[in-house]
């Protein structure tokens, strides 16, 4: 992936061409679809630009990925010397003027805005359409991509996708409803999967396919409830996984080693930073900071720090704890138990461990994030099916699957975890889909949305058997984040504030 497009990226990242405006001052792209497209190359450096900006402080880097994972049942704030509007996020006392929300939140609506300068570009250019609407299909799914992300966090939401030529208009757009979203999402997704590629120039996995439309999609019926569309298209992406190149990794350890991300075939879609290149937020990872011990020789923040429940009732024959945690640390030779470390609990690895090319504590990687791969799609088409019909064998073998990987310890074979129990009721079943994706996808910020869209919050949260108790988690309130008081202060179109707020 990174030889590819690594040198456009740091061209753009230079030289940006896109405002780092917000969405109630300027149409967050300035790229007017009048007179600056010329050719494909410009339209694909328009996406690319998308690309730069999730590749951000604001987003992947830290700011966005760092919320939901605070928001969730599987981590929590070791270092509480932190900012409060981190403490806020994770204690679930968010206040609408929370500092995180305000910055993350234009950030989005700037990718958004150079997708809808890309489909306007491509458009303009009135080539055929095998020729340009592979590159307005990849715009249409950057777009679906970003309000996939906001739609699940904010409710209901501005929705934009066209170029906003008139900055002033940005300020008199209002919302529309949750449902209305999730259709042109769908409208988006589908265009996407009929028109971009099986596999993406030299089989780049943080550009979309036409099977990471249909994982995409799968997704989104799962979160609605629709679960004979979601098996649809996991099936779908499981019967053509060979057209589109995915697969199980054999080795759980590699999908976090940064060095291997561009051969790694369970990718489906990835956000991907390049090594130790960085233009002020551009680029900008500090997820290995957020994630890494305070011990003086590691560098780490210390924020980002599961509760220590969350690791003692992990079966520790499961090669994916070793993997997810760091609960030793090696220095000049000398062992740190985790009891030792500033804050004495198991820290999460899997971001800091083989970050490639990177700067002083990690920061700066070469990771790429995996927003969605293969092993997601099983355990989508497992919980679809088990909803639809309850368990039976083809549902069973997709979790068998992934834990038959996870015996393969670093090439070791081990006997745990064993294969799904088969003479399971409907609720046994899907408790412990929830399970296993909550272990296979463990600190890959996926648990707040499993949450969400399960209702679960009472449970995980005030609950005999919660991890990280949370005695404030209100689920009249607390299902979605606030809309920053700011945007509202200038756009009153953007009210009412969500509930609780």
């Amino acid at each position: 992936m990174k030889n590819i497009i690594n040198i456009i990226l740091i061209a753009f990242i230079a030289n940006l061409t896109f405002s780092c405006a917000d969405l109630t001052e300027k149409p967050i792209g300035l790229l007017s679809p009048d007179g600056f497209y010329k050719s494909k190359r410009d339209v694909e450096s328009a996406i690319f630009g998308a690309y730069s900006s999730l590749a951000s402080e604001p987003l992947f880097g830290r700011q966005f990925l760092s919320a939901i994972m605070l928001r969730s049942d599987m981590v929590d704030i070791g270092n509480r010397g932190t900012s409060a509007e981190r403490i806020q996020i994770n204690d679930f006392t968010m206040e609408a003027s929370n500092g995180m929300v305000a910055r993350f939140w234009p950030i989005w609506f700037q990718v958004i805005s150079a997708a809808n300068s890309a489909e306007a570009g491509a458009k303009s250019l009135g080539l055929p359409e095998a020729e340009i609407n592979p590159l307005i299909a990849e715009a249409k799914f950057v777009r679906a991509f970003s309000y996939f992300h906001l739609v699940r966090n904010f409710g209901s939401l501005p929705y934009i996708d066209s170029f906003v030529s008139d900055p002033e208009s940005v300020k008199t757009i209002g919302k529309i409803s949750e449902e209305e979203i999730y259709k042109k999402l769908i409208v988006d997704l589908e265009y996407a999967k009929q028109w971009l590629p099986d596999k993406q120039a030299s089989d780049v996995r943080s550009r979309p396919s036409k099977g990471a439309a249909a994982a995409y999609l799968a997704s989104l019926y799962l979160t609605q409830g629709n679960y004979p569309k979601a098996y649809a298209e996991a099936k779908y992406v499981i019967d053509n996984k060979d057209k589109f190149g995915y697969r199980l990794e054999s080795d759980y350890q590699d999908l976090f080693v940064a060095t291997k991300a561009d051969a790694i075939k369970e990718t489906i879609f990835a956000v991907d930073f390049l090594g130790n290149i960085s233009s002020g937020n551009y680029n900008d990872d500090l997820m290995a900071p957020m994630v890494g011990n305070r011990l003086p020789e590691v560098g780490g923040f210390g924020v980002l720090v599961p509760s220590l429940k969350v690791y003692t009732t992990w079966d520790s024959r499961d090669y994916r704890k070793k993997v997810s945690f760091q609960d030793t640390c090696i220095i000049a030779g000398k062992v740190y138990p985790y009891t030792t470390f500033p804050d004495p609990r198991p820290h999460i690895d899997k971001w800091r461990r083989f970050p490639g090319n990177a700067g002083a504590g990690a920061r700066y990687s070469d990771f790429n994030y995996n927003d969605f791969r293969y092993a997601e799609v099983l355990l989508i088409a497992a919980e679809a099916i088990g909803e639809i019909s309850g368990p039976n064998d083809e549902a069973y073998g997709y979790l068998n699957q992934i834990r038959a990987r996870a015996r393969n310890a670093g090439g070791k074979a081990q006997t745990f975890p064993t294969n799904v129990p088969t003479n399971l009721g409907k609720a046994d079943f899907i408790n412990l889909v929830l399970e296993e994706r909550r272990l296979e996808l463990a600190f890959e910020f996926k648990r707040w949305y499993d949450i969400k869209r399960r209702k679960l919050g009472d449970e995980v949260f005030k609950g005999p058997n919660s991890l990280e108790p949370r005695s404030a988690f209100d689920s009249k309130r607390d299902y979605l984040m606030p809309i920053p008081s700011t945007e509202i202060a200038i756009n009153p179109n953007l009210a009412p504030q969500n509930p609780g707020y």
